[in-house]
């Protein structure tokens, strides 16, 4: 869905048009940007800068402010994970979001998913799970994020541990990450994530002098 902003001069904008400008912080162009965040969660997309303007709106406007919007953009930024979306995003939350339960349920999901404790998540994201079943590919973009953190740490894994650590998925859905990631399985019961080939590449430095530099430094020596 293409969202326009009506610009006072009666011209029309793209939301990345106005990003880039002063309009960006007209608190008049808030309900646009909050109905931009409620597509991203339908439709499986993503805008940090647009998202972020959000919060920056909120805090120039805290009478305006929208939790429900709050709660997407932060569960958005979940999904983004490697990248530091969540932190940028949280260094703009007000007090009172802050003070929020569901907010605080959320920064809680991000600190155990910086910790890489996956099990943990997943049992706490079963228990909160009407908070993010609005985002679409949510587990996906999650299980992508651990797919990650299993890339940098394994050789090789053990079938039973990875499904645990994807989310308990059924042997269907592991094949399919496996094949996603570009995994081997090992016998019956082991997946290789990578060997240490694959992680240990040398490389061969040639370095050229020339002799002038070379007689330069000499007779400074000298």
């Amino acid at each position: 869905m293409s969202h326009l902003v009506k610009m006072e001069n009666g011209q029309s904008q793209t939301i990345q048009e106005m990003l880039g400008c002063i309009e960006r912080y007209n608190p008049d162009h808030l309900k646009i940007l909050e109905s931009y965040v409620q597509d991203q969660a339908k439709n499986n997309t993503y805008d940090l800068e647009a998202n972020l303007a959000v919060l920056k709106l909120y805090q120039f406007n805290p009478h305006m402010l929208n939790f429900d919007i709050t709660y997407t953009i932060l569960l958005k930024c979940l999904t983004n994970l490697p990248h530091t979306d969540f932190v940028m995003a949280k260094c703009l939350l007000l007090p009172q979001q802050m003070k929020d339960e569901n907010v605080q349920t959320i920064i809680d999901l991000a600190d155990i998913l910086e910790r890489a404790d996956f099990t943990l998540f997943w049992q706490r994201a079963e228990v909160n799970r009407t908070m993010f079943r609005h985002i679409s590919g949510f587990h996906d973009s999650i299980r992508k994020f651990v797919s990650h953190v299993v890339g940098i740490t394994f050789q090789t894994i053990k079938k039973d541990l990875l499904k645990e650590l994807l989310g308990g998925i059924e042997d269907s859905t592991l094949e399919s990450w496996i094949k996603r990631n570009g995994w081997k399985h090992q016998g019956q019961d082991l997946v290789v994530v990578a060997t240490q080939d694959d992680k240990i590449k040398t490389k061969n430095i040639t370095e050229k002098i020339e002799f002038e530099n070379v007689g330069a430094l000499m007779a400074q020596c000298i």
